[in-house]
């Protein structure tokens, strides 16, 4: 037995990496058997199996880098979250914000779990740099959160990533009750005017009109609107097709796989199981409650002054989760109503949540980094 264990690396394995095989094995389950963001719960899974298995190569290579040290640097030096951005943009229609325009205050309203949560983690004890990289959990926005939090508070971006990417996940078990509490049946049978046609000239000045203005008030935010201004304007253009096909599936896979592994190996058992990692899965749980509230309820508030009403369930999506959110409201609305279609006047608010969400990051960079 002792020649086995001082040939092999069985005598390395600790209590700890045992339990991070457990919780890799529960994102694996949720991925490959529930589909709950297989793209990203695998690459992140994989890494941290391997951030817990006593190998040679990955890591801290005596004299140089390992593999993981080399491909890890697309976050140190905040490359793969906007790359992820750029793709994001090329897949999203801003045509249905440009259409009713109002529900951009869904989507800011939708931040009020950001800051919420972000009073509670300092409050509880954490600084205020981590609270905002905490707080950010509640936009439903993995790239972002991993920006931020690789800003402010480098040690948590693993605990921040899981949370962030799981929640995303169990968009469609947390927010439909959610939903059903905070609104009546007449609410949820409401039947919205069509969206009018967006034309390709509006969409086009809208995607360059908001990054202007975006930059001009949080230039800190400049890395993440940016990008995702650039993917859509690839889109919008309709006369780069290859580059935006390679945004939409070549460049944000590749940058898929390379940021998941990479938040994945920041998991090890020793920095990973401690009462913070606890206190921060169960603040972005809050968070991302209370902004699926905040939406919801902003959309009631709207519906009390205007004579053009909307229907609740789409505050929901003011969360950046795109288009999962979106989708959320359109089942929860056909639930009620089989001839309802919500799922282009959600898509509104979902898309003002990721500009949201790109915005308070920015905020909080500014004033805390």
């Amino acid at each position: 037995m002792d020649v086995i264990l001082e040939f092999t690396a069985l005598g390395n394995v600790t209590w700890k990496m045992l339990v991070m095989w457990v919780v890799c094995g529960v994102m694996f389950y949720l991925a490959i058997h529930k589909a709950f963001e297989p793209m990203l719960l695998i690459p992140i899974g994989f890494g941290a199996l391997l951030a817990n298995l006593p190998t040679e190569g990955i890591l801290n290579v005596p004299g140089g880098h390992g593999l993981f040290d080399i491909i890890k640097q697309g976050i140190d030096f905040e490359l793969f979250p906007p790359l992820i951005f750029l793709g994001v943009g090329a897949l999203t229609d801003f045509g249905p914000l440009i259409a009713n325009p109002r529900t951009l205050l869904l989507g800011a309203a939708a931040q009020v779990g950001v800051f919420a949560t972000f009073f509670t983690a300092v409050i509880v004890g954490f600084s205020a740099q981590e609270g905002a990289a905490i707080g950010i959990i509640g936009g439903a926005d993995g790239p972002t959160s991993i920006f931020l939090a690789n800003k402010l508070a480098p040690d948590l971006v693993g605990p921040i990533a899981v949370a962030a990417y799981s929640y995303m996940a169990l968009v469609p078990l947390i927010q439909p009750p959610i939903m059903y509490a905070l609104t009546t049946k007449k609410e949820r049978l409401i039947r919205m005017e069509s969206l009018r046609k967006v034309s390709k000239l509006e969409r086009i000045i809208f995607c360059l009109l908001v990054m202007v203005v975006c930059i001009l008030i949080i230039p800190s935010a400049s890395p993440l609107i940016a990008m995702l201004m650039l993917g859509n304007f690839l889109r919008e253009s309709g006369v780069v097709e290859r580059l935006n096909k390679a945004s939409q599936n070549e460049i944000i896979n590749i940058v898929t796989i390379f940021l998941g592994t990479s938040v994945g190996i920041t998991m090890s058992g020793d920095s990973f199981l401690q009462v913070e990692t606890l206190m921060i899965l169960g603040m972005g749980i809050v968070a991302f409650g209370l902004s699926t509230a905040g939406g919801v309820l902003m959309a009631k508030a709207m519906n009390m002054v205007s004579k053009t009403p909307i229907n609740p369930l789409i505050g929901s999506a003011g969360v950046s989760a795109v288009p999962m959110a979106a989708r959320v409201s359109q089942v929860v609305g056909q639930k009620e109503d089989q001839g309802n279609f919500l799922l282009m006047h959600a898509m509104g608010p979902n898309v003002a949540g990721v500009i949201g969400t790109a915005v308070c990051a920015g905020y909080f960079i500014a004033h805390f980094r």
